[in-house]
């Protein structure tokens, strides 16, 4: 192969896409996975199924089959909402982790791992509203595993990031380090252990990962390792069907998961801004982005302290948080000539792969899975090809904080898939993945659809900043100098952090129209619209 210079020195200017029937991911192949189901006859849900099993063999930087999930549905009448982000091992308790780890969660290890909850997902999704048999579904992955597929730039960059962070982590090296080392750009990437997993997910329904031979093999390495998860651990996780919350913005109407997701952060940060009529300024003005991040500092700043698994939210509700009255207040905080320093307000009491897939029948599918922080955990199970997901790492061990790590419960979650209607009706399926960057994703580029008229993919190309701690913020190297030198004379202390996980995020965007939809794919990724 010829030794390319595999970046791109130029500003990559994609054109939506405009079709009946689309499948938008952050991975062609994975797209193209999911464009056979359609082809095959399936619906919406057949194509996104089989388009996040593919990507965790194409694109097992952000996601694997020891992933979370969630997944919002329009089924041509109403939205469905899935949460199948698992539940902490019965084991895990404060004094688990104050003994074995002098009160602190590990970030990678067996010890940041919660009950994958990805597989189950797919299965609730089939059950409830597919067309074809679930194992047609996992036909591409399972090909693109067995047969291997030539590995892309933008992941193969993360790939190598990885390595010196993981390549001592529990059966990392021997499932993602084939040669010693990341592959490189074209290199051909064989998964055979992932191709038989897939096989047994498919020929069992997705029994043996929960409850058969996968389940034991997940167990047993646990056991090895001296982690406390258990065969009950899986066997008793179930995904949950949950109801969509929603906030009015611009005449529209965003929907997002409920906690223990940080959905709510955007719907926060898009209630402050409806107040404070953002479209007097210009769309890439310094004072349309200062108001911007300074009501999403405020939104993370409630999340942060209120957020959790909404069944331990005891003290403040997501209704509470999202009251009209409440977000004005939080609204007049906003200084317009300086950025502030953040603090959580105390509401009044009342009563991190993204894609999406929609087809002409009017069905429309907005789904993220991921193993956190690039490839989760570090871990993989031996000869299974199976690497989970950190997200026990969200915990905190603060007894007084709805987060507080405790049995059986779930984490604060970074993954949101969104959804937008407008008068009961839908109007687009979306998301942005990245970390913390996905709530600040959703708020920028909806203002710039529904505040300034600009087409999904133009928002979904426009410079993007990021919020970080305190007074620090990222801005991509696209953002004019004149605003980059105006946010800083404002106070923010803009950085520029190396991460190769987060950056500033990636999103998919599928927009519905009388005669079809306008599909978005993000240039930061090596993703793709596709579609008939």
């Amino acid at each position: 192969m010829s030794t390319f210079d595999w970046a791109n020195p130029y500003p990559s200017i994609r054109a939506p896409l405009f079709a009946r029937n689309v499948v938008s991911t952050s991975q062609p192949l994975a797209a193209q996975a999911g464009l056979r189901m359609l082809l095959k006859g399936g619906n919406a849900v057949d194509a996104a199924i089989a388009a996040a099993a593919a990507i965790t063999i194409v694109e097992p930087v952000s996601c694997g089959l020891g992933s979370d999930a969630f997944a919002l549905v329009w089924d041509g009448n109403q939205l469905h909402g899935l949460n199948s982000s698992g539940t902490s091992p019965a084991g895990w308790t404060t004094d688990y982790f104050k003994q074995k780890h002098n009160n602190l969660i590990p970030e990678r290890g067996w010890d940041a791992v919660t009950v994958p909850g990805a597989i189950a997902g797919w299965v609730a999704l089939s059950q409830k509203f597919g067309k074809l048999p679930f194992a047609d579904l996992l036909e591409p992955a399972i090909e693109l595993a067995a047969r291997g597929h030539m590995v892309a730039p933008v992941v193969q960059k993360k790939w190598n990031n990885a390595i010196p962070i993981l390549k001592n982590q529990p059966g990392f090296a021997q499932a993602f380090m084939p040669h010693g080392r990341a592959p490189h750009v074209g290199e051909q990437f064989v998964f055979s252990d992932a191709a038989k997993t897939l096989t047994k997910i498919a020929e069992s329904n997705g029994e043996s990962f929960y409850r058969g031979e996968l389940a034991e093999s997940i167990v047993n390495y646990a056991k090895e390792n001296g982690a406390v998860m258990t065969l009950a651990d899986l066997a008793g996780f179930q995904p949950e069907w949950v109801t969509p919350i929603q906030k009015n913005y611009a005449g529209h109407t965003v929907h997002e998961i409920p906690p223990n997701g940080q959905g709510i952060a955007a719907l926060i940060a898009l209630g402050i801004l409806d107040k404070l009529d953002i479209k007097r300024f210009p769309v890439d003005s310094v004072e349309a982005q200062h108001m911007q991040i300074e009501a999403m500092k405020l939104a993370f700043a409630d999340t942060y302290k209120w957020v959790a698994d909404e069944k331990y939210m005891t003290e403040v509700t997501v209704k509470d948080l999202l009251d009209d009255g409440y977000l004005s207040e939080r609204a007049k905080l906003i200084n317009m000539d300086q950025a502030t320093r953040a603090s959580h307000g105390t509401p009044p009491k009342g009563g991190t792969i993204y894609l999406t897939a929609a087809d002409e029948s009017g069905m429309m599918v907005s789904f993220i899975q991921s193993n956190y922080m690039g490839f989760g955990s570090g871990v993989v199970v031996p000869n299974t090809g199976i690497s989970l997901q950190n997200r026990g790492f969200s915990f905190n061990t603060s007894p007084r904080h709805p987060n507080c790590v405790a049995p059986n419960k779930r984490p604060f979650h970074t993954i949101i898939p969104g959804f937008l209607s407008k008068d009961g009706k839908p109007e687009m399926s979306f998301g942005v993945m990245g970390g913390n960057m996905q709530p600040q994703g959703h708020v920028q580029t909806l203002i710039r659809m529904l505040s300034y008229n600009q087409q999904p993919q133009a928002a979904c190309d426009a410079p993007r900043w990021k919020v970080n701690v305190g007074m620090s913020v990222d801005v991509e190297e696209t953002m004019p100098p004149d605003v980059r030198a105006a946010l800083l004379a404002r106070g923010h202390k803009i950085e520029n952090i190396a991460d190769s996980y987060m950056d500033f995020g990636a999103g998919q965007f599928i927009w519905k129209t009388e005669n079809g939809y306008i599909a978005a794919s993000d240039p930061r990724r090596d993703g793709q619209a596709v579609g008939y």
